[in-house]
């Protein structure tokens, strides 16, 4: 069958709801007699002019049940039909009883129990329209209505059904628009032409173009026009059936010289089949086409055009075509905008995705919770956490309610810049708002902690997701067993993987990859060999990441040939060495002293056209270092200069440990940096700079270096004279001497020399800047603790301050776990009981 019979239930009310009825002032039974004052009251009030605009009426009705509502209702439903309507209409958006879903069917049920079957039928088209946005809405009151019909015998009329029929069209329900259809028959209502063309375009967003097509016919039959809209609705029907080349077809067939022509929608259909098709070129043809006879093109096809070039990941073309839009007259709408910030967002590009969001108010268009979450959780994956928060200040203030969604993006990236506990504050503040956490929360929450290193707090999590009656997933589990693993607990690590198969959860290549890992650092290289060979007979193995653990393990105890022979495995098993590989080759060389065999594996990297990456060369100037080969290790850094690959920590690190000690000696930077003489700092900065180094990174590396073991002073010559060069310290720089300063609760000089930084034009990171405001906090130094968090604010990039300021005072105090353990337990109440007020 292409249809299914779709059984309408009837309507469940909510649990509550007799309990909030009871809370009103009126009476709270069916049966029983409202207090005749109040009803007089309203009921003269209603007969007033500019009625709806009475202060005194809203205040009688904010909190007038059903029972009440439909008392006023019966005792003007004889002469007053028309103002029973409108009151009806207009109580359902001021009482407080009277406001969901649930609550207007149950004065439905009343006014049926009184037979006001007219103001039904009146109202019940206003209801149905409102019920437009939700499937779930109009589903229940679907169910009211079959209800009714079984049992007081009400029937809905011809206007109902054709209101009905519109709705689930706008909805995409196609099926429940075909079996409304045929009740409307069966109940004796001759169909018009509006509601074949309306029960056409609804079977056709489902992709149900046969049955589309048989009422196609009937439409012919009873003399009707094939006229554009209904062959648009077909054009539709082929393209979301994946028939597109079909959907072209009927295209061409409109298009015929005595066709019923095209219009603008027709084209925007088809280039969104086009598009889902990946067939871009088509559609940019059929754009330009469009152009040529004449149909311009609309918001709408733009949009579809913009959406399909950033899924390409053609941000440029998107961009393009937006300029082309705004050039021609059609303004983007908050689609459209939402496309590019989203995209923007995806490709890291955080100036050009705020640029765009801030020309989107600019326009007046505002912003959905769709467009905020994407530009939130673009800020909290940098760790960008204040432009999140004042993002969501921004939300609040213009009436768009954050969803659990956004709340998930702001909860990550606190995690992100390692605050889980404030991330677990901050899911107070959603159950606050009325949201529940997820599933997707949860694990947010898990990693965060993993990450932390608190896997007694992820343990609490996992155990609440349980009690809560959330289910548990592969990712809930993955991140605790491969924290377990990296902490050596090999056998709690395999306690969780026993939940996981006993829960049919499936253990992919990540999971088995940690334990992998955690059996080789314990030693356990034959438990691990074992899990190997069940992964590559379960055919779990997609990359060579799991062989490159093995190998490294056996690297690092200069274990070579049984290194080769893992070697020998991966490549039996088809999978390609990585970079990663080579490194890892190259690294058990120099482990074992072969420093010219491991040049020549670089060699082969080359000739394998996968050239050594960074990680590669701070292996082999590291080896070369400690080998005795500074000057061949400098040639390797000139080497990997002129291939445009900078120097990290560690290479320059090894080179300075070769300048100012004996060979051999182990690169510990705190001895380095706090036995070595200012003048070899100079000297290596001199050197790198002529073997062609970035003078930043050099900078860089010795400030922090000294800072870190308490040499502020002698850093700060170097900021001066990188000042000096032109070149502006960033936030690592300022917050290693920030961080340095506070441990020794030195809060004045910290601030002194943010404010040096800030003249630079360069800030402390958000942790840095925390810690020095609740420092001068607890000295009661509050005045300069408020000019500090305007600079936070003013380095975080805020445009809003109004915005963010209800969220400084959480963002910048410290954190702590007993919070957390409340909220826990008040969560835990959820699985038994209402959910609790925290």
């Amino acid at each position: 069958m292409l249809l299914r019979g779709i059984r309408l239930h009837s309507l469940s009310l909510k649990p509550h709801f007799y309990a909030l009825i009871s809370l009103s002032p009126f009476c709270t039974t069916p049966h029983s007699e409202h207090p005749n004052g109040a009803v007089f009251n309203v009921s003269a009030l209603i007969k007033q002019p500019d009625w709806q605009n009475s202060i005194r009426l809203k205040s009688l009705v904010s909190h007038s049940n059903p029972q009440f509502v439909s008392r006023i209702i019966t005792l003007h439903s004889r002469d007053h039909v028309p103002l029973c309507v409108d009151f009806f209409k207009w109580v359902c958006k001021q009482s407080t009883y009277c406001y969901d879903t649930e609550s207007r069917i149950q004065l439905l049920y009343l006014l049926a129990s009184d037979n006001l079957y007219g103001i039904m039928h009146k109202v019940l088209v206003w209801l149905i329209r409102e019920c437009c946005t939700s499937q779930d809405d109009l589903l229940k009151l679907m169910g009211a209505i079959e209800d009714m019909r079984e049992n007081v015998g009400f029937r809905i009329n011809y206007p109902c059904y054709s209101a009905l029929l519109v709705c689930l069209a706008k909805l995409d329900m196609g099926s429940v628009s075909f079996l409304v259809f045929k009740r409307m028959s069966e109940d004796g209502f001759v169909a018009g032409e509006i509601d074949y063309r309306t029960v056409v375009n609804a079977l056709c967003k489902n992709g149900f173009v046969q049955a589309a097509e048989m009422f196609v016919s009937i439409v012919l039959k009873l003399g009707f026009p094939l006229d554009v809209y209904l062959l648009t609705s077909l054009v539709l029907g082929n393209c979301r059936a994946g028939e597109v080349d079909d959907a072209r077809k009927v295209f061409g067939l409109m298009s015929e010289k005595d066709g019923c022509g095209v219009n603008s929608a027709t084209y925007s259909i088809l280039m969104h089949g086009l598009c889902e098709a990946r067939r871009l070129d088509e559609a940019l043809k059929l754009k330009e086409e469009m152009c040529v006879k004449g149909c311009n093109p609309s918001t709408r096809t733009y949009t579809v055009l913009i959406k399909a070039t950033c899924d390409k990941g053609l941000i440029d073309k998107a961009l393009i075509l937006l300029d082309e839009m705004i050039k021609k007259g059609c303004k983007p709408n908050a689609h459209t905008y939402t496309i590019l910030v989203d995209m923007l967002c995806k490709e890291g590009k955080i100036e050009e995705a705020n640029g765009m969001f801030r020309k989107m108010l600019k326009d007046g268009i505002n912003p959905g919770t769709v467009t905020y979450n994407a530009l939130i959780n673009c800020y909290c994956k940098e760790g960008l956490v204040v432009s999140g928060f004042e993002l969501l200040g921004v939300m609040e203030r213009r009436q768009c309610k954050p969803n659990i969604r956004t709340y998930n993006e702001l909860i990550e990236g606190l995690c992100i810049i390692g605050t889980p506990y404030k991330a677990m504050e901050l899911l107070r503040k959603v159950v606050n708002n009325g949201l529940f956490p997820t599933q997707v929360t949860f694990n947010i929450l898990i990693v965060g902690f993993c990450r932390a290193g608190q896997i007694e707090m992820a343990f609490k999590i996992l155990r609440s997701m349980s009690s809560i009656g959330i289910a548990t997933d592969r990712f809930s589990y993955t991140a605790l067993v491969d924290s377990l693993c990296k902490m050596g607990k090999m056998e709690l690590a395999g306690f969780f993987l026993g939940l996981m198969i006993k829960k049919g959860i499936f253990i992919d290549e990540v999971a088995r990859t940690a334990l992998v890992h955690g059996y080789c650092k314990a030693g356990k290289t034959r438990s691990a060999l074992m899990l190997l060979e069940e992964m590559a007979k379960d055919r779990c193995l997609t990359s060579p990441h799991t062989f490159n653990i093995f190998l490294d393990v056996l690297g690092k105890e200069v274990k070579l040939v049984e290194q080769n022979a893992i070697l020998g495995k991966m490549l039996k098993h088809g999978l390609v060495p990585s970079v990663v590989t080579y490194t890892i080759m190259v690294d058990g060389l120099c482990r074992a002293g072969d420093i010219e065999a491991s040049l020549e594996m670089i060699e082969l990297m080359k000739r394998d056209s996968c050239p050594p990456n960074i990680y590669t060369y701070t292996i082999i100037i590291g080896g070369l270092c400690q080998s005795g080969k500074s000057n061949h290790a400098f040639e390797i850094l000139r080497t990997m200069f002129n291939k445009g690959c900078r120097a990290n920590n560690q290479i320059y690190l090894a080179l300075l440990t070769a300048m100012t000690t004996k060979t051999g000696c182990a690169n510990r930077d705190e001895f380095i940096f706090t036995e070595m003489d200012i003048f070899h700092a100079f000297q290596f900065l001199d050197k790198i700079r002529e073997y062609g180094g970035h003078a930043f990174d050099v900078y860089k590396f010795l400030i922090t270096g000294l800072c870190r073991t308490g040499r502020i002073s002698e850093g700060d010559i170097f900021i001066q004279e990188m000042v000096n060069h032109g070149l502006i310290p960033d936030s690592d720089i300022c917050s290693c001497a920030i961080t340095h300063l506070c441990r020794s609760g030195e809060y004045t000089r910290s601030l002194e020399w943010i404010k040096r930084f800030s003249a630079y034009g360069c800030f402390p990171s958000f942790a840095s800047y925390s810690a020095v405001i609740v420092g001068l906090q607890s000295e009661g130094r509050f005045e300069e603790a408020d000019w500090l968090i305007s600079d936070l604010m003013r380095s975080a990039g805020v445009e809003d301050r109004n915005a963010v300021s209800p969220y400084i005072d959480f963002l910048v105090k410290g954190e702590g776990p007993y919070q957390s353990f409340e909220l826990l337990n008040l969560l835990d109440k959820f699985g038994h009981n209402e959910r609790p007020i925290v």
